[in-house]
């Protein structure tokens, strides 16, 4: 009886000496903690930061973290701009949230209007899945507008009812290919903070469309018929991380794109530049994403 006396007391103990020791470890942590200097803890990552205007040939410009829901970097991020092609995507955002990607669209006289001849045949269909990834990644004008009208008669309605309902305030459609409508008036407008927001949106809902942006050519079938071309994304490529970007340029637009990079393995960031050059909007971006790597 002494005896198992004796291993009870042994154990009580023990278990009381242990839960001291945490307890005095925990005390030691906290302490730490609370008495370390502001400037000594981690910084969170990644974080706002400050860079040089001049460095950036675009007008306007945003890097947004949607991980922490803040944006690290802008410049004249809310003013409204030529949207060039960036259009296609708050196109593509529209059509897909509302058609199934393996509805087929058949091409008609005017969506084959717009700029460029990408090979389509009037009278014939396609899958919507195939236009939206010529659309994006080839930035093909009658994949886009084919895409649209068959939202219906309304679809510029529908597009731009799309951008609202996503907070998207500075933006409006004229048509879904980006395309200047004169000399004067663009085919869209909209911030660099709501193309950030937009791709955001884009990516967390449609990701293999956008993932598709990042290959050096883009294929399309639908049973006998076969059409490729390049990605208009090219420069962008070799970036680590790279997981879709959308191009776009006119005459009163300049030079705009959004990029989507992983930093670290599940944490994107969204930049957006808007009226930079055709070149220097590759450029930028790669600026800006340097900028946000440092630690």
């Amino acid at each position: 009886m002494r005896s198992l006396f004796d291993k009870l007391f042994s154990y009580l103990l023990s278990v009381g000496l242990a839960c001291a020791v945490l307890a005095l470890g925990l005390s030691l942590i906290y302490w730490r903690a609370a008495t370390e200097p502001a400037g000594a803890q981690e910084e969170e990552w990644p974080a706002p930061f400050v860079l040089d205007e001049h460095l950036l040939v675009a007008d306007a410009a945003a890097v947004y973290d949607p991980v922490g829901n803040q944006m690290l970097y802008e410049k004249n991020a809310n003013e409204a701009l030529p949207l060039a092609s960036l259009t296609k995507l708050i196109a593509a955002q529209a059509v897909l949230e509302r058609q199934e990607p393996d509805s087929l669209v058949p091409i008609t006289p005017t969506s084959i209007i717009p700029e460029g001849d990408w090979g389509f045949l009037v009278g014939e269909e396609w899958p919507l899945r195939e236009l939206v990834r010529f659309a994006l990644a080839a930035s093909s004008n009658d994949a886009i507008a084919a895409a649209a009208e068959s939202l219906g008669a309304n679809y510029l309605a529908t597009i731009n009812n799309e951008a609202q309902e996503l907070g998207l305030s500075k933006t409006h459609i004229l048509n879904p290919t980006g395309l200047d409508e004169s000399a004067s008036t663009a085919g869209g407008y909209g911030s660099a903070y709501d193309m950030a927001l937009l791709a955001t949106v884009f990516l967390q809902e449609h990701p293999i469309f956008f993932e598709a942006t990042t290959a050096p050519f883009v294929t399309i079938t639908h049973g006998t018929r076969t059409l490729t071309a390049t990605s208009t994304a090219g420069p962008l490529l070799d970036i680590p991380g790279l997981i879709g970007a959308k191009t776009g340029y006119t005459d009163l637009a300049g030079g705009n794109l959004i990029a989507a990079v992983d930093l670290e393995l599940g944490r994107p960031l969204i930049i957006a530049v808007l009226g930079s050059t055709r070149e220097g909007r590759f450029a930028d971006v790669k600026v800006l994403l340097e900028a946000a790597r440092r630690k």
